[in-house]
């Protein structure tokens, strides 16, 4: 007889919760800033230090907490955090210091718009500081985009998997929408905790301090000599090659007969199922593509999308970041427009429909 799965109504940022404990996350470490403060509250009410042992701490800053996720990291532990646009902008440096050390890590940003501190309300202003690295030096995070509240918790454990299969941070990037909206979610089972002893023979690089006789292991991102510097960049250069080979992950929806596609991600790829309905009782045959990891970038896939296609208009809300890659992509076979709303607004679907029609004209 099949397991009967459990359902439950939740937020997406209380999804995010529910599935760090479930997933065998040694440590989050966080710090309240809307609109993604439901994490740690969620956290804190739920106590899994007396159930799972996992440690939940509120850092005195952003920076503090993406520091205590890279010591736990670099002990070989399952360590996160979660925080909205300019709290992951405080924590750019640790990124980086982790990508570099190649410590895996899992970090959530539920974008706000900005610049700045800008405005509490949704936005996906953040596609170019997940995707090119808002750190220094050449490096790369693993992105993925979730668009529903089943994402949210699926893509927790997805992130985890990743970062300690490639040493590299991994970064689940959602918005105001997908934390705060309700929907029906499937959590994950329960998954043991990892005895030190596993921990040790899973992360043979980890600094965890025994046993006696292991070989010293030094965490660092440091290197003096530039010959040996550059071996370590064309290493990791190599690393995310084989990530663009193997990771790519995405979703297509009426693709097969439209003369137009739709290319978004999380919650403007919601709004663009909409518009594609309106579009298609009006008689325009449209498609949608939604890239579900922004790095790796579906680049062959959309320049596949683009065969027989008339054009593509990009759905994001900010003022054009995604639409970049996606111009890359198509390389001038077709036209590649943008819609998108600023501020924090949401665009309507109606309004998205309406941006279609100017590129077919």
């Amino acid at each position: 007889m099949a397991e009967e799965k459990e359902v439950v109504l939740m937020k997406g940022n209380e999804a995010i919760a529910h599935a760090a404990i479930r997933c065998g996350c040694d440590g989050y470490f966080g710090y309240p800033i809307t609109p993604q403060s439901e994490v740690i509250e969620t956290l804190a009410e739920l106590k899994p230090w007396e159930t799972t042992g996992m440690q939940v701490v509120q850092a005195e800053s952003e920076l503090a907490s993406i520091y205590m996720v890279y010591g736990a990291a670099g002990a070989g532990k399952r360590a996160m955090t979660s925080s909205s646009s300019p709290g992951i902008a405080l924590m750019q440096e640790g990124i980086t210091y982790m990508a570099g050390a190649e410590v895996p890590g899992v970090f959530v940003n539920v974008q706000r718009g900005g610049p700045g501190l800008g405005t509490i309300q949704p936005s996906q202003g953040d596609y170019f500081q997940a995707t090119r690295g808002g750190g220094n030096g050449d490096y790369k995070v693993i992105v993925l985009a979730p668009n529903s509240v089943q994402e949210m918790a699926d893509f927790v454990d997805l992130a985890f998997e990743l970062a300690f299969k490639y040493r590299n941070p991994a970064m689940i990037l959602s918005d105001g929408v997908i934390g705060q909206m309700m929907e029906k979610v499937v959590l994950p089972p329960q998954k043991p905790r990892r005895t030190d002893e596993e921990v040790i023979a899973q992360c043979p690089w980890a600094s965890t301090g025994k046993p006696k006789n292991r070989e010293r292991v030094v965490i660092t991102s440091l290197e003096l000599k530039p010959e040996i510097m550059e071996q370590r960049n064309i290493a990791l250069q190599e690393k995310y090659r084989k990530i663009e080979e193997n990771e790519v992950r995405y979703e297509q929806q009426y693709c097969d007969d439209a003369e137009y596609a739709i290319v978004a991600f999380g919650s403007a790829a919601r709004l663009s199922e909409k518009a594609i309905e309106i579009a298609r009782q009006e008689g325009i045959k449209v498609g949608l593509f939604r890239p579900i990891t922004l790095f790796p970038f579906p680049t062959k896939e959309i320049a596949k999308l683009a065969e027989g296609k008339k054009g593509i208009l990009v759905v994001e809300i900010n003022a054009g970041q995604m639409v970049q890659d996606v111009r890359l992509a198509v390389n001038g076979a077709i036209p590649v427009e943008q819609f998108g709303r600023l501020g924090g607004i949401v665009p309507e679907p109606e309004e998205i429909v309406g941006a279609l029609k100017k590129l077919i004209i």
